[in-house]
């Protein structure tokens, strides 16, 4: 039996179309057009773990229950049975002025670390992204370890919107990195709530980052979590 058919069997519901890859960034992600995403490697995975992403996948389901169910599917090792291809991962060409630009950034960090967190926060490196679309910026996760990894930042939003702007972004990445720090889930439940509200940051940054004439609201502050 297929992965899908599995998954529909255990109850999975409210999923237009499941897409498989060896991604090594994610796991399994549900888009807003209802599309799963699913790392191959779970096509091994006995039914047990296969119940605990549709358990993770439902929204009806206590929060500390999908917690656990995602727990729970993430320590089956994927990697094992679905190698991702061996090739370098992209990486954006610097352009010039990013090393001022960077320089400006990291000095952002620490005055944000010693003004909000008690310069508790650890020392990250900072990228500044030319693919990004839609986030203004994102903290990388290690999947396993839960260790922040890096934070990333808009090209577009650096060069686009005003400075302060770019630090209420900083901002909300960096509460991220508090909750990984902190040994807390990284994602925008009550837990960051609280703590961006405590900080000064709104808890959904919204930025149109399109041409003004196509009214292109998008929503920043976004993480993922990376291997």
């Amino acid at each position: 039996m297929s992965l899908p058919a599995r998954l529909h069997a255990l109850g999975l519901r409210d999923v237009a179309r499941i897409v498989i890859h060896t991604n090594r960034t994610v796991m399994v992600s549900l888009g807003a057009r209802r599309v799963l995403r699913l790392h191959r490697g779970y096509s091994f995975a006995p039914d047990g773990v296969l119940s605990a992403i549709v358990r993770f996948l439902d929204p009806h389901m206590p929060r500390s229950a999908r917690r656990a169910a995602e727990r729970e599917f993430l320590a089956f090792p994927v990697e094992r049975f679905a190698p991702a291809p061996d090739r370098p991962a992209p990486r954006d060409r610097p352009r010039p002025g990013d090393l001022r630009l960077l320089h400006r950034l990291r000095r952002l960090h620490a005055e944000l670390n010693a003004r909000h967190f008690a310069g508790t926060l650890g020392d990250i490196p900072i990228r500044i992204s030319n693919r990004m679309r839609i986030q203004l910026g994102e903290l990388a996760v290690d999947l396993r370890s839960g260790r922040a990894l890096e934070i990333a930042l808009s090209r577009r939003h650096l060069c686009r919107h005003e400075w302060s702007e770019v630090e209420h972004t900083m901002l909300h990445e960096m509460v991220h990195q508090w909750q990984a720090e902190t040994g807390l889930p990284v994602d925008h439940g009550s837990g960051f709530r609280r703590k961006a509200r405590e900080v000064g940051v709104l808890p959904t940054a919204r930025r149109a980052l399109g041409p003004p004439e196509l009214g292109m609201s998008r929503t920043g502050g976004r993480w993922k979590m990376l291997e």
